[in-house]
């Protein structure tokens, strides 16, 4: 039973910050890349960061690169995404994923192959 479950998405005002968690079971983290996408309504599934399986390397798409910061605790067999300064054009679906010992290389925001394990989502609405 490999799981990787969302939580933390919901409804915050423009300029406001979540953060996501994304909480394994059945397997551990230590040896996966973390990554994070996210679905907004009518468009297509976006890479949005990515944390390599040794916790040492990050990348982050143009458009949340500032904003966003994607962190793991390993102990609690947990990754995050800390969102601030939130746009409704962060509004979607945001799944986590994780990937066997990925560095983290190339474009994330079309890094989705290389991702073994996925969660269910967890939506966020960004709107006043």
């Amino acid at each position: 039973q490999l799981q990787l479950v969302e939580s933390g998405g919901g409804l915050v005002q423009p300029g406001g910050s979540l953060r996501l968690s994304c909480a394994a079971s059945g397997f551990t983290l230590d040896d996966y890349a973390i990554g994070w996408f996210r679905q907004a309504p009518g468009k297509e599934r976006e890479g949005v960061s990515c944390i390599s399986f040794s916790g040492g390397y990050t990348e982050y798409a143009d458009s949340v690169k500032g904003r966003f910061t994607i962190s793991r605790d390993n102990a609690k067999n947990t990754g995050y995404l800390q969102m601030t300064s939130l746009t409704p054009e962060d509004t979607g679906v945001y799944y986590c994923a994780a990937a066997a010992y990925f560095y983290c290389g190339g474009a994330v925001e079309s890094s989705s192959d290389e991702y073994d394990h996925w969660g269910q989502g967890t939506q966020v609405t960004v709107s006043s």
